[in-house]
């Protein structure tokens, strides 16, 4: 999860330039899964099913998308620490 933390940090200082694979990236170091539609990603929370996200599989992805998954990412922090 420290690469995760790491590059979501760098996410939170630029949001554009990213590609699906940093996504995957992301989403997977902080436990989500994914599963593939026809012309995007879906990825979701296995304990908080709440949390979950689409992605477009272009190989650059719009700045929307960075701050979906950053918000998200903040969210699931709240939830795992209100749940310790």
């Amino acid at each position: 999860m420290a690469d995760a933390e790491k590059l979501l940090s760098h996410m939170r200082a630029s949001k554009s330039g990213w590609s699906q694979k940093d996504m995957e990236s992301l989403y997977l170091g902080f436990g989500f899964q994914f599963r593939e539609g026809a012309n995007h990603r879906f990825y979701s929370h296995p304990k908080y099913t709440e949390l979950f996200a689409t992605v477009a599989r272009h190989n650059s992805l719009a700045i929307g998308y960075v701050t979906t998954a950053i918000k998200l990412i903040e969210k699931l922090k709240e939830m795992e620490k209100s749940n310790e």
